[in-house]
């Protein structure tokens, strides 16, 4: 190939000049820019979540999980009090300059070392994690046999369905969500397909056809800027930082305030549907995913839902998965601590709503995206719900909080052990025949033809 020089040379070189009309000349494309970047800079400021229209305010929280994290944000407050004044007055000149010095100052954040962050040891690699815990040797699964299959699908379409209940509540506290629709034991409107969750599965999907369980972060990480355009707090971060050069694990680290909220914790399913009675193996596939966009008890979120996907093809009592689930996660970290305190308080309550209470009042400086208050709400509905489809599909959207996430993780857990009969007929929507996406290339995706992708996918890795 022609060194750079060459190249440019023979562009500049062979370039015959002409005139431009007024309407070629390129400028209404550079005003369209702006406005992009106007607009885009807004949501940072106020936006609604899509599906529910709870409001959130994405500066704020990043100083918010930074706090969480251990850090201090010395300036923080003074830049946010003026930035949300600038955009109350649309004032998009001064926006974009305090945008930028807030984010450096969430770049150099000062470590707090009062922080009860700190006390618990800090996981960098799954190296250190694999070291502090046991696992049994796996299960074999016959991923050749019709059941497997209906496990499959049935773990696709109670993500499917655990996702667009939660999708119609989710931003919402349990008691404002009671006051708002009552006991919610049904969709409150038209189920569909739109949500962000499973769209960074179907990207690791994308990743493991071709590599398999020899799949790396990076493989994973070029799967997600290829086919998806955008995303949301960790993953949005993560998309800017590969799309500037960043790979795994920079692309979660660097001045990413969100790497422990449930962007990964939210993805665990699809690890632990492709390691079938292997949760050692779906724990490592999930620490590679993870490391994407998080760190830390962030990646342990996702290690968490992985190992209980992974448990449920091969266990059949719930509790058990939850309790064998926790004891794999190493016991001197803080995620360690948040599971365990949800499993420990829901043995102390007969009524699921008090254990909520507890958690609710422990983790209350937690933003509702963050993983912590989210895997709370998964321990509670697994434990409460005593394996029973509807019941545990109605805690955990009753929990309130990020209720897409959180269902989409829980109930393909319930799908596996018992396949598609488990699933009660009035759920099923028409809607969940065909996936609709924002991704490229894979805008829209028959439910058959992803069973079939994962189970042509897992059997090629296997065999």
């Amino acid at each position: 190939m022609k060194k750079a020089w060459e190249l440019a040379y023979d562009l500049f070189s062979n370039a015959e000049p002409t005139v431009l009309a007024e309407e070629e000349q390129g400028w209404t494309a550079i005003k369209a820019v702006s406005k992009f970047y106007d607009s885009i800079l807004s949501l940072d400021w106020s936006s609604n979540v899509p599906g529910s229209g709870a409001p959130e305010k994405i500066m704020v929280a990043a100083i918010q999980a930074l706090e969480n994290r251990g850090y201090k944000v010395e300036n923080g407050y003074e830049l946010l009090e003026k930035g949300m004044k600038a955009h109350s007055e649309n004032n998009f000149v001064e926006l974009h300059k305090i945008s930028a010095e807030l984010k450096n100052e969430l770049l150099n954040a000062k470590k707090d070392e009062e922080s009860e962050y700190w006390k618990f040891k800090y996981y960098n690699d799954y190296e250190e994690y694999i070291k502090k815990v046991n696992f049994n040797e796996p299960v074999e699964v016959d991923v050749n046999s019709e059941k497997f299959k209906d496990q499959i699908k049935a773990a696709w379409m109670s993500q499917l369905i655990g996702a667009a209940m939660g999708t119609m509540v989710e931003g919402y506290t349990s008691k404002n969500l009671y006051k708002a629709f009552g006991d919610v034991k049904d969709y409150i409107r038209k189920p569909n397909t739109y949500n962000d969750d499973i769209t960074f599965e179907i990207a690791f999907l994308d990743a493991f056809k071709e590599k398999g369980y020899e799949v790396t972060s990076k493989d994973i990480a070029l799967s997600w800027i290829g086919l998806i355009p955008s995303g949301w707090s960790a993953e949005e971060i993560a998309l800017r930082n590969i799309r500037g050069g960043l790979l795994p694990p920079e692309s979660g680290e660097f001045n990413n305030p969100f790497n422990e909220w449930i962007g990964a914790q939210m993805r665990g399913a699809v690890c632990g549907m492709v390691a079938p009675g292997n949760p050692k193996l779906a724990a490592e596939l999930a620490w590679k995913d993870g490391i994407v966009s998080h760190i830390n008890n962030g990646v342990l979120g996702e290690v968490f839902n992985a190992i209980m996907i992974s448990l449920a093809f091969v266990e059949k009592d719930v509790k058990e998965i939850v309790k064998t689930a926790i004891n794999l996660i190493p016991i001197d970290s803080e995620y360690y601590s948040v599971v365990k305190f949800a499993y420990d308080v829901s043995m102390k309550y007969s009524d699921w709503h008090d254990a909520l209470a507890e958690c609710e009042k422990k983790y209350i400086k937690y933003n509702w995206i963050h993983s912590y208050p989210n895997a709370c709400c998964e321990v509670i509905a697994l434990m409460y719900g005593d394996g029973d489809y509807d019941k545990t599909l109605n805690i955990i959207t009753m929990c309130g909080i990020d209720a897409d996430c959180n269902a989409g993780m829980i109930m393909p857990i319930l799908g596996i052990q018992k396949g598609m009969s488990v699933i009660p007929k009035r759920l099923i929507s028409p809607a969940f025949n065909k996936l609709i996406t924002y991704m490229r290339y894979y805008e829209e995706i028959k439910l058959d033809d992803l069973v079939d992708d994962t189970l042509i996918y897992i059997k090629k890795a296997k065999y």
